[in-house]
């Protein structure tokens, strides 16, 4: 048969006015590109400034004064919280307030005056190596050349020490930093694809018309939808923590049963939140293309590839409203730091909002595709 150009030009013609008139890809197609630049161009950052950090010991000392002003100076610390005890100290390095902790002794500026070693203790919380890296980088010479200046003469040698601690990952790995977080994101990436899909299926087929049959509400055909998708989680669930710690060695500090409430919560969060794209979506490649547009940033701005305070304000904004941001905080403070409920409190409620929300969503928008 001869290749005829009108035929083409007609199939040409139907096509792109077929792409016209779905939105939803035609707006993957430019979103999706425009967020990669903003994102890699302005959001990410391996080398984060103003890192919260507390001060245990004479905050009123005029040593421990110059001290801190010269690590704020570098631009790596913002000391919140000077003059703690080291309990306090202890627990916002757990809950993850903090990423370091400063601690001097009482005496630590008459041994300074006397010519003897004086002793700084600094915890890095290294469950993120990156994001600690710099900041450590620069104690050594920033601190000997502000002790130097407010003593007014060269410190002694072996005057001042140093030491420091990686708190929860001593030899900073990244495999115990990725590993729990790829929880999250397998769980992300999995869980809302195949809710989102489960709806437009129904779509597609066309049995949809059977479902709006049954004398079934919107809420029981929800959880009908949702529930054989948490099962499947489960299953994820049990398989990635099984590999992390046989085969990657990876910690596990703390109480299962708190992790695994944390893990129900967020699953859950998930497939309400596929199944509210499943009410958007019309068909299953609708579906697979807002999934995407929402696992992108996920990615980026939760905190799993890039330190999350190295971001700029706008982009932890938008890092703040994704479930799986919070998810990552909960079950890093919970396998490699032992954090307790009290630690891990406003992760969890952070997590309950997220699920009240999304399924409020989701039944009001399927409601109105039920009209």
């Amino acid at each position: 048969m001869i290749l005829s150009p009108h035929r083409v030009l007609a199939i040409l013609r139907k096509e792109f006015i077929q792409m016209r008139r779905d939105r939803i890809t035609f707006a993957m197609m430019l979103g999706i590109p425009i967020i990669q630049l903003l994102l890699f161009g302005f959001a990410i950052n391996n080398d984060p400034k103003l890192l919260p950090a507390a001060l245990v010991g004479p905050a009123d000392d005029r040593f421990a004064r110059a001290m801190v002003t010269a690590l704020e100076n570098t631009g790596y610390y913002r000391f919140v919280a000077p003059g703690i005890t080291a309990a306090e100290a202890e627990r916002m390095l757990t809950n993850g307030s903090v990423s370091f902790v400063v601690t001097m002794a009482p005496d630590f500026g008459a041994d300074l005056l006397r010519g003897d070693r004086a002793q700084v203790l600094v915890e890095a919380d290294a469950t993120d190596p990156a994001a600690a890296s710099g900041a450590i980088s620069t104690l050594d010479t920033v601190a000997a050349q502000a002790l130097t200046r407010e003593l007014g003469a060269a410190l002694p040698a072996g005057g001042l020490e140093i030491l420091i601690h990686r708190r929860y990952n001593p030899e900073g790995s990244i495999r115990l930093n990725i590993v729990p977080g790829l929880l999250g994101i397998i769980l992300q990436m999995t869980m809302v694809m195949m809710t989102a899909m489960a709806l437009t299926r129904e779509i597609e087929r066309g049995t949809m018309e059977n479902l709006l049959a049954m004398p079934a509400t919107p809420s029981e055909i929800m959880i009908g939808k949702i529930t054989p998708f948490l099962a499947v989680g489960g299953v994820q669930v049990t398989v990635i923590l099984t590999a992390a710690r046989a085969i990657f060695a990876v910690p596990f500090e703390g109480a299962p049963g708190l992790l695994l409430a944390g893990v129900f919560l967020f699953v859950l969060a998930l497939v309400l939140l596929g199944y509210l794209i499943s009410t958007v979506s019309r068909t299953q490649m609708q579906a697979m293309q807002l999934s995407i547009f929402v696992f992108l940033p996920s990615i980026l701005l939760s905190g799993f590839m890039f330190p999350f305070r190295g971001m700029p304000g706008w982009a932890r904004m938008i890092g703040e409203v994704l479930p799986v941001t919070h998810f990552l905080r909960l079950v890093r403070a919970v396998m490699l730091k032992g954090a307790g409920l009290a630690d891990v409190r406003a992760q969890f409620l952070t997590l309950g909002a997220m699920v009240v929300v999304l399924a409020v969503l989701a039944l009001t928008r399927f409601r109105r595709t039920l009209d």
